[in-house]
């Protein structure tokens, strides 16, 4: 009786953290194998999960005091690591401070729009106020940040929430960029006012003046389970830019285009350092790819990548299908947060909560991205000609697959 009380206690707890997003009751998967593992076991496993740095386990960050009574004050997770490099004779370290923020919305989905907006803007304010107070260099927002991620429904009123690039969210994060002298990556829906009011997934880079350097638009749009975004925006056309900020070459790499080795080669080869990739994902569609995906980018492209997800489940007023067979529903899932940094030397940061808001802080050296392309030789060993003529073949009406059969496959036998 006791064993079977025991299995249905455990069961529903398991039950409760699902719907609250937790694991099992935990914060992540790192604060769950903490938790539960003895110091030198977490140790190795931690090790075989999340890498060394430079051989090294990754170092945590002292939080300031300001930082921490603001997550407590807010309740927001926080967290603070320190990518290193290997020390150079020539070079004198390129040490910059890197920040993510993950949200969940504040109000249900049938407030009025600039309410629901504004009220985004407030809570945010205080994870950018203890970033500030961090120190941070270069902090990026998470896709869309500045609204509910309402690209399942199909409904066209979600556009009512499209800025310009120069629109109210960015206005208001001009003013903290000035104020912490901090570069912004700024992901909003936008509206091309000069251009027939069309509506794209943009990035918009805030200097640490407070003004505009540019923007991305995001390269690949989903057309995947829920995500019809296709029904509000379409593939960006600004190619593959990278920003020179004072603290580094950064660039975004939009959502659905972590899906894409070739767009993050592509920021690579134009001289990217870091690459963001501010995103909106659900567990059941891609939670397992999530904590690949990024690193091995960082991995292959030898520079350090930002992953960013929102929290929080966020439900609809109109049930809505997406032609998968599943019955009619309000909500797209539950955003996983968990964001992240990786590194070019297959080390990573945990990751942040699964459920609750967040700012993850690290320092990196951004050294570190020329010493792992010394040491692996990625780009010498590319042999990019072979794969521009592939390219160049595949996209010729006539191409034919490199394809050799064997004889014997299609002979009769006798």
């Amino acid at each position: 009786m006791e064993t079977a009380q025991n299995g249905q206690a455990e069961a529903e707890a398991a039950a409760a953290a699902a719907r609250d997003g937790s694991i099992c009751g935990h914060e992540s998967l790192d604060r769950l194998l903490r938790d539960n593992l003895s110091p030198q076991v977490f140790q190795e496993v931690s090790r075989l999960l999340i890498g060394l740095n430079c051989g090294r386990t990754l170092e945590a960050v002292p939080l300031v005091d300001s930082a921490k009574a603001l997550s407590s004050e807010c309740n927001f997770d926080i967290q603070a690591f320190r990518f290193t490099a290997e020390k150079e004779l020539l070079r004198e370290p390129q040490v910059v401070r890197v920040g993510l923020i993950q949200n969940s919305i504040v109000l249900p989905t049938t407030a009025p729009f600039l309410d629901q907006k504004r009220a985004i803007h407030q809570k945010v304010k205080p994870m950018i106020d203890a970033a500030g107070a961090s120190g941070v260099n270069i902090l990026c927002l998470q896709e869309a940040w500045m609204m509910p991620f309402a690209f399942c429904t199909r409904e066209k009123r979600w556009c009512e929430f499209a800025e310009p690039v120069d629109g109210e969210s960015t206005r208001f994060l001009q003013d903290l960029a000035k104020k912490y002298n901090m570069v912004i990556v700024n992901p909003i829906l936008e509206r091309d006012i000069n251009h027939g009011e069309t509506i794209w997934n943009t990035a918009v880079i805030i200097g640490n003046h407070g003004n505009i350097i540019g923007k991305h638009r995001k390269n690949h749009i989903p057309r995947v389970g829920d995500f019809n975004e296709s029904t509000y925006y379409m593939e960006g056309n600004t190619g593959h830019p990278v920003f020179e900020t004072a603290y580094g070459k950064i660039a975004v790499n939009i959502c659905y285009g972590r899906h894409h080795p070739l767009n993050w080669l592509a920021f690579g080869l134009n001289g990217a350092e870091i690459v963001f990739n501010p995103s909106a994902t659900v567990g059941e569609l891609s939670e397992p790819m999530w904590p690949i995906e990024a690193r091995n980018a960082a991995i292959a492209n030898s520079y350090f990548v930002g992953s960013i997800n929102r929290v929080g489940t966020e439900t609809f007023p109109n049930p809505f299908t997406s032609g998968d067979g599943k019955p009619q529903h309000a909500d797209f899932g539950h955003f996983y947060g968990s964001s992240h940094f990786s590194a070019p030397d297959a080390s990573c940061t945990p990751s942040l909560s699964r459920h609750r808001d967040g700012l993850l802080v690290s320092d990196m050296d951004l050294n570190l991205c020329r010493q792992l392309k010394d040491k692996w030789g990625f780009r010498m060993t590319a042999r990019y000609e072979l794969y521009a003529d592939i390219l160049a073949q595949y996209l010729k009406p006539d191409f034919e697959p490199q394809l050799i059969s064997d004889p014997l496959l299609h002979k009769k036998s006798c």
